[in-house]
C-alpha cells in the first residue's frame, strides 16, 4: 500500500486513514517483535482527542495477544512516555496523539528504549507486517504467533510512571516561582492535568485557560496553535509570563508580560545565550531548521554563538544534535530539545527553563527575547508537475541567485521541496513585508514562465 508512517509517527483521520484495525496490528508486531527472545514490556500514552481511547485500547489488545506486558500511562504527554520509556527499562513506548493537528485526526508515535524516535529499520517490518509481506529471520510472517494461557500479555495501570516523570521536572527547578503569575494554556490536550501541577508545586501563582477536554475540544481555537488567546489573557489579567503548549505537550510557544509572543527561535537564543554565560554551552551551536528565522541567526552571530541547520523535522534536529554533542535545538514552531534533560522536546520542560533564566537573570521575558528581530516572512507554494525538475532549471536557479544577490545579508531566500505533496515552496525573508512579497513573486513568476507549474 504505501507509506504509513511519516518523520512523527503514522498520521490519519481516525477511523478512515488511521483504524483500530491498524492500532491492533501494529500492537501485534510490537508485541512479537520486542518478545522474542524475552517478554516484551511496552508503555503507552494519549492524548485527549476520543479517539484515542479506541486506538489505545487496540494496540494495548494486539500487544497482549502477543504475549507482551502493556503498561498504561493513560493521559499523559509524549516526551512523558519517552522518559519512562528510558528510565524503567522498557522494550519501547508507544504514544497515541496526532499532536498538533484537530481531533478527528490521530497518530501512532514509536518511541524506543532509549527514549528516542523509533529505528527506520524497526519502522519498516512495522510497514511490512501492515502490508501483508514481513519478512524477518529468514521466513515470512503472513501471521504471527498468538500468546495463550499464561504467555497471554497482561495490561496494567501505570500512572505512577507518569508521577515519576512530573517529579523529575520539578527536581531540574533551579529557583522558586513564589510570586510569579503565570498562565498556562493547555490547548484542552496532554497538559491539561500534568503542567497546572508541576507549576504549583514550583510555588507559581498558576492560571490556566484550555483545561477542560471533551475530547472533541483539543487544539481547538487553543494552545500553541491559536496564540492570540494566551496573548489576550495574559495581557487582561496582568500575567508575568504564559506557556502555550499543543495537543500532545511535546512544544512550547511563550508569550512575554506585554502579550507578545516569544517563538522557538527566540526561545532558543535566550536560553542558548544564558548557557554561554554559565560556561554550558559545551559546542557553541544552536541546531535549527532551515525555516528558522534569519532575524534568529543575526541575533546568534551578535551573541558570538554559532549554529547549524538541519532538514524540517525535530527528527533531523535531534540526530545532529545527538552526532555532535550539541546541547539546545529545535524548531520556531516551539518544539526545543535539552539533550542533558530529555530525548524529545518538551513543551513544559522548555516553559521551566524558560523561567530559570528569567529568574536568573531578573529580568522579564520581553528583555530576553528583545535582541532577535523577527524577519518578515513570505511563503509561497507553487503545484508543479516534477519538483527537482522545477529546482534544477537553469533560469529558476538564476532567479534564485539574482534575489540572493540583491538580499546579500539583509535577507535570504530558501526555495525547497514538500516532503509530502506536489509543491515547490518558495520562502523570503527580508526587512520588509513588500519586499518579501515582490521578490518571492519574482521566482515563483520564473516557475511559471518555464512551464514547471500545474
Amino acid at each position: 500500500m504505501g507509506k504509513y508512517f511519516g518523520t512523527d509517527g503514522f498520521r490519519g483521520k481516525a477511523g478512515e486513514g488511521l483504524t483500530a484495525d491498524h492500532a491492533y496490528q501494529i500492537g501485534r508486531f510490537l508485541g512479537w517483535y520486542f518478545g522474542r527472545t524475552h517478554r516484551a514490556q511496552i508503555v503507552v500514552g494519549k492524548d485527549t482527542r476520543r479517539s484515542s481511547y479506541m486506538l489505545e485500547y487496540a494496540i494495548s489488545a494486539g500487544m497482549a495477544a502477543s504475549g507482551a506486558d502493556v503498561h498504561l500511562l493513560h493521559v499523559t504527554t509524549t516526551p512523558s512516555v519517552s522518559y519512562v520509556a528510558r528510565t524503567d527499562g522498557f522494550d519501547c513506548g508507544v504514544m497515541i496523539s496526532a499532536s498538533h493537528n484537530p481531533f478527528y485526526d490521530n497518530g501512532i508515535k514509536l518511541i524506543n528504549g532509549e527514549g528516542e524516535k523509533m529505528e527506520e529499520s524497526v519502522i519498516s517490518l512495522v510497514e511490512d507486517y501492515l502490508d501483508g509481506k514481513l519478512e524477518l529471520d529468514g521466513q515470512p510472517w503472513k501471521e504471527l504467533p498468538m500468546a495463550t494461557e499464561a504467555q497471554v500479555g497482561s495490561i496494567v495501570d501505570d500512572t505512577a510512571g507518569r508521577n515519576r516523570y512530573m517529579g523529575y521536572l520539578i527536581s531540574l527547578a533551579v529557583y522558586s516561582f513564589k510570586g510569579k503569575r503565570v498562565a498556562l494554556d493547555c490547548a484542552n490536550g496532554s497538559a491539561w492535568h500534568i503542567a497546572p501541577r508541576i507549576f504549583e508545586a514550583l510555588g507559581a501563582q498558576v492560571f490556566t485557560i484550555n483545561t477542560n477536554p471533551d475530547g472533541t475540544n483539543i487544539n481547538l481555537n487553543a494552545g500553541s496553535t491559536h496564540i492570540e488567546g494566551l496573548q489576550r489573557y495574559v495581557v487582561e489579567n496582568k500575567m508575568d509570563v504564559g506557556f502555550a503548549y499543543d495537543g500532545d505537550a511535546d512544544r512550547c510557544l511563550a508569550v512575554d508580560e506585554n502579550g507578545k509572543l516569544v517563538d522557538g527561535d527566540q526561545i532558543m537564543y535566550l536560553y542558548a545565550c544564558y548557557m554561554k554565560e554559565r560556561g554550558k554551552l559545551v559546542t557553541n551551536k544552536v541546531v535549527t531548521t532551515v525555516m528558522s528565522n534569519f532575524g534568529l541567526y543575526k541575533a546568534l552571530e551578535k551573541a558570538g554563538i554559532g549554529y547549524e541547520k538541519t532538514a524540517v523535522g525535530d527528527k533531523y534536529v535531534y540526530e545532529n544534535m545527538v552526532q555532535n554533542g550539541h546541547r539546545i535545538g529545535g524548531e520556531q514552531s516551539g518544539h526545543i530539545i535539552f539533550t542533558k534533560y530529555a530525548r524529545t522536546g518538551d513543551g513544559i520542560l522548555t516553559s521551566l527553563k524558560i523561567m530559570e533564566a528569567m529568574l536568573a537573570k531578573k529580568l522579564p521575558l520581553s528583555k530576553l527575547a528583545e535582541p532577535v528581530t523577527i524577519y518578515p516572512q513570505v511563503l509561497i507554494n507553487v503545484r508543479v508537475k516534477d519538483k527537482k525538475a522545477a529546482q534544477a532549471d537553469a533560469d529558476v536557479q538564476a532567479a534564485v541567485d539574482a534575489v540572493v544577490a540583491e538580499l546579500g545579508n539583509t535577507g535570504r531566500i530558501l526555495v525547497r521541496e514538500s516532503g509530502t505533496e506536489p509543491l515547490v515552496r518558495v520562502m523570503v525573508e527580508a526587512p520588509d513585508q513588500e519586499l518579501c512579497q515582490a521578490l518571492a513573486q519574482r521566482v515563483v513568476d520564473m516557475i511559471k514562465q518555464k512551464g514547471h507549474a500545474i
